[in-house]
């Protein structure tokens, strides 16, 4: 059997699932300037709950290493979308409480599918195709965002912002139960004694931390994922409080963001793949992604509402490939790093990048409140995304 058709089924388990979570979390950046007010506060406020969710995140992706050990891939896979059918409806009562604890039930649904389609992949691909497969299965994430802004105004036009989230739920439910199937093939040399203990999910992230590598990993996944969340959550406010678009209109612009991503995903991944299994490839093309994530962000400081609306979604294009872009090879490279303990170093890496991602939105709420302005706040984290980019190129481990 070939290599392609030998990876197409998980690959296609992998992305559906990557997909589904992906738009239970970014519906939420859609239906802010909705929600928000709705909800008595600001449309701004929704990166607390961004916040939220990537907590849950963390706690997710640290724990996956034990549960996958136990249940198998697609088991946890099938948790993680019913948690996030879970978390949605909580959202759904639109009782501020219960829509904060509903943000961190999806992030504990979003947290172990990475790590669980790191296991499935890692199996099936040979290393000389990490890269690109890897990147292909995380088009995932920019496809859900994709849903999110296309399908979102659509559900909250017909149905409203509570019943669209609803909706979204019941999607993951369904797609839990599609993949039922598969699970004889990929759930295997399972360990029913693996730990699955609070404590044991602190595992992956001491293993992270105590290679080197994988530590520049941490780094720079903490900071790519806070541009990356930057971009997806305020992206659909700042263009309709900033330039007066509809809410139709900026979940274009965002959807428009996320197509580029996809493509970017994709691309970044084949060109990495041309070092073979060779690192510098990978870390090369990682240097490069922050370099270009950094001129993006700085580049709001230049908008403007008199932009013609073309520019406004080739702006939103090129800096999707770059913050949304990025994600595939560095799975690739972490998979790379750590044979055979590929969701473990998956796991560790990634609790840094949600880490990332909770601390993010918070520091760009207080900047934006200073301010005023969305585009200095984007400017904000340009810096450390251009020294991590600068220090990826020139910490090219050598052969």
């Amino acid at each position: 059997m070939s290599d392609t058709r030998r990876v197409a089924l998980p690959l296609t388990v992998t992305f559906a699932v990557q997909a589904l979570v992906a738009f239970a979390v970014y519906c939420a950046p859609v239906m802010a300037p909705v929600a928000g007010p709705a909800l008595g506060f600001a449309a701004s406020a929704v990166g607390y709950y961004i916040a939220a969710t990537y907590f849950g995140s963390m706690i997710g992706s640290a724990a996956a290493g034990g549960w996958i050990a136990r249940f198998g891939p697609i088991r946890a896979s099938q948790a993680g979308l019913a948690l996030c059918l879970a978390g949605l409806g909580l959202a759904a009562t639109a009782w501020p409480p219960l829509v904060m604890l509903g943000g961190f039930v999806v992030g504990l649904g979003y947290g172990p599918t990475t790590p669980a389609s790191s296991v499935i992949l890692v199996r099936a691909a040979p290393p000389s195709m990490f890269s690109l497969v890897f990147s292909i299965k995380q088009t995932g994430v920019p496809a859900g965002g994709v849903l999110a802004g296309l399908l979102v105004p659509l559900l909250i036009l017909a149905f409203g912002w509570q019943w669209g989230a609803v909706a979204i739920g019941a999607a993951c439910l369904a797609l839990a139960l599609a993949i039922g199937p598969v699970r004889a093939r990929y759930d295997v040399n399972l360990n029913p004694r693996a730990p699955v203990s609070l404590l044991s999910a602190f595992a992956p992230v001491r293993m992270a931390l105590g290679d080197a590598r994988l530590r520049q990993m941490c780094i720079a996944g903490f900071v790519y994922g806070g541009v990356q969340i930057t971009l997806v959550t305020y992206l659909v406010t700042f263009m309709v409080e900033s330039f007066a678009l509809s809410l139709v209109l900026a979940g274009l612009v965002m959807a428009a963001s996320q197509v580029a991503s996809v493509i970017g995903r994709v691309l970044w991944g084949a060109l990495a793949d041309r070092g073979g299994a060779a690192t510098a490839a990978r870390r090369t093309m990682l240097g490069l992604l922050g370099l270009g994530m950094g001129v993006s962000a700085l580049a709001a400081l230049s908008a403007d509402p008199a932009w013609p609306r073309g520019l406004l979604f080739a702006y939103a294009a090129v800096f999707g490939a770059t913050a949304v872009g990025w994600n595939g090879v560095w799975l690739a490279e972490i998979a790379r790093l750590a044979p055979g303990r590929a969701s473990e170093a998956t796991g560790g890496c990634l609790f840094f990048t949600f880490l990332g991602v909770v601390v993010t939105p918070p520091i760009f709420n207080a900047v934006l409140a200073l301010t005023g302005s969305y585009a200095v706040a984007y400017a904000v984290f340009a810096a450390p995304a251009l020294a991590v980019g600068v220090w990826m190129l020139v910490r090219i481990p050598r052969p």
